[in-house]
């Protein structure tokens, strides 16, 4: 297993732990990693896009919101919700991952910690979201000529 999947999968305990036990992220972090013997290599990472997760979470929260038919955030299974929440941090807000890459690895999360149903929702509430970032670049780039049509 890769070092980036390695700290995807810590940055996801990490996540879930500060959700269960409504902890700081440096405590959390701390206790995943003590607790997990969590490798070092993949550390730096992980705390990248936990801090990245906890940085734009309102952001984060409102895009996944805006995605997902018929489920409030909240009332998403915390494996779910934190899978969902690092792959839109990485889509959206680290532009050297490309989407697809985040995609496919929150659907390996999802296979490995979540349920059975997981998969499937976490690519479809994913793959809504790639769509939604691809209109938003296109208008982005649509020339002002073309925005006032």
């Amino acid at each position: 297993m890769g070092i980036r999947r390695q700290a995807r999968e810590l940055a996801l305990q990490v996540l879930y732990q500060m959700d269960f036990n409504r902890m700081a992220p440096e405590k959390a972090f701390e206790l995943v990693c003590r607790c997990f013997e969590a490798p070092r290599e993949p550390r730096a990472f992980a705390k990248l896009l936990v801090d990245g997760v906890c940085l734009h979470r309102d952001s984060i929260d409102a895009r996944l919101a805006d995605a997902s038919e018929n489920w409030r955030v909240e009332r998403m299974s915390p494996v779910d919700r934190n899978i969902l929440r690092i792959a839109l941090y990485e889509m959206f807000h680290r532009d050297d991952i490309p989407p697809r890459v985040s995609i496919n690895e929150a659907i390996e999360l999802a296979k490995r910690f979540g349920t059975e149903d997981s998969r499937a929702f976490v690519n479809g509430v994913l793959d809504r979201l790639y769509q939604m970032k691809q209109q938003e670049k296109q208008a982005e780039q649509a020339s002002p000529a073309d925005r006032l049509s």
